[in-house]
């Protein structure tokens, strides 16, 4: 339960500000059709984090642990920085709209956006870290949605109540608690 719970928080805060967020807002603007969106969100998201924790997966069963634990401390910590550092979203990741439909065009801008986005990455961490790869996957999937779907939603209006460099702030925090927790040992020691 720790690893969906984290990996729900964590993503959901990582993703305020991110460039899919900024493309949930530019869809939501340019189609005013908020279901076929999600669901292109939520099935992109599913297959880029699943293929994400499967890498993961395999990370934790072919590297040595007292590796792992350096790489994935390092990996959170590398994650503290790259989250305080805001996303621009180029236009040209949606122009090709027109021939694709909406879910198409939802499903494709977002898995393309996810390849080596901080949130992919951060999905690879994780599911090495907990080695639960489905937990993990669902949890990541979940944060996308909490943070996507009010911006499809609800659109700008959201993104000018929030202090998005707080919520910034916040994941980079929570990421450089996951690297300091790795990188001593204390996760070990915890019990949940």
């Amino acid at each position: 339960m720790e690893a969906f719970l984290v990996s729900t928080g964590v993503v959901a805060l990582a993703e305020v500000g991110d460039k899919t967020q900024l493309l949930a807002l530019l869809l939501a603007a340019r189609f005013k059709k908020p279901v076929p969106i999600i669901f292109g969100i939520l099935f992109a998201t599913l297959l880029n984090h699943g293929l994400a924790g499967a890498v993961g997966g395999w990370v934790t069963a072919n590297v040595e642990a007292g590796t792992l634990k350096w790489i994935l401390g390092m990996s959170f910590l590398a994650m503290a920085v790259w989250v305080l550092i805001p996303d621009k979203l180029e236009e040209s990741e949606v122009s090709f709209a027109s021939k694709l439909g909406i879910f198409g065009t939802t499903f494709v801008a977002f898995f393309l956006a996810e390849m080596g986005d901080k949130t992919q990455i951060a999905t690879v961490a994780m599911a090495a870290h907990y080695s639960s790869v489905l937990w993990v996957v669902l949890g990541t999937t979940l944060g996308m949605l909490i943070a996507n779907i009010p911006a499809v939603l609800l659109g700008d209006k959201l993104t000018r109540k929030i202090p998005i460099r707080w919520v910034h702030v916040g994941a980079a925090i929570l990421f450089a608690l996951l690297g300091v927790i790795t990188l001593t040992g204390l996760g070990d020691k915890l019990v949940f």
